[in-house]
């Protein structure tokens, strides 16, 4: 694949999270989420920084360790809408391709295409999460299938899914062939939540 190609399915996974996170009213904020340990406003949090996050790294400042701080916002929103246009923005700036992207979480530098996939994943499965949250369906674009779906298998599993704040839960055995079933069991997560 080439990286106009994951940059193009990146932007539609993002501004589908974009248009469910629209959604969310302030009675919505205090709800479960499929991410046991927070609650929808906390989800948005952590979504909104790792956008801000990526969004430094993608232009050379990943390292910044204050990009990557996660804030209560009185309006999670509209700051949701914000950090994802940053995003975005920061990922079609032409020096981005050549580009390694610093993630203290991973500590470490990853080449451009890793780091893209590594947000594309993580926006597919957060606006999953976030529509789940609402009893809202959740449609993957179809273009998105495949890619999806070759990037959350490659996510390792084992031990590492068990520590404190580790991404992702161990996966679960999936029992159909749907691509966006097949990408939530391989994180870890129920498509029945």
């Amino acid at each position: 694949m080439l990286i106009d190609e994951l940059l193009a399915l990146h932007r539609t996974a993002v501004r589908t999270s974009v248009e469910i996170v629209s959604q969310v009213s302030a009675d919505d904020l205090g709800k479960p989420t499929p991410c046991s340990e927070w609650t929808l406003a906390e989800l948005l949090s952590h979504m909104t920084t790792q956008h801000h996050g990526f969004a430094a790294a993608a232009r050379g400042n990943g390292g910044d360790l204050a990009a990557w701080e996660v804030s209560v916002s009185s309006r999670p929103v509209a700051d949701y809408a914000e950090a994802a246009e940053d995003v975005l923005a920061a990922f079609a700036e032409p020096e981005v391709p050549q580009r390694e992207f610093e993630l203290p979480e991973f500590g470490a530098r990853f080449p451009a295409m890793q780091a893209i996939g590594f947000h594309l994943i993580d926006y597919v499965v957060h606006g999953w999460d976030v529509a789940r949250s609402l009893g809202l369906d959740y449609r993957l674009a179809p273009e998105l299938a495949e890619p999806a779906l070759r990037i959350a298998l490659a996510v390792p599993d084992g031990e590492s899914r068990l520590k404190p704040g580790a991404p992702f839960a161990p996966a679960l055995a999936a029992d159909d062939e749907d691509p966006l079933n097949r990408v939530l069991t391989a994180l870890g997560r129920s498509p029945k939540w």
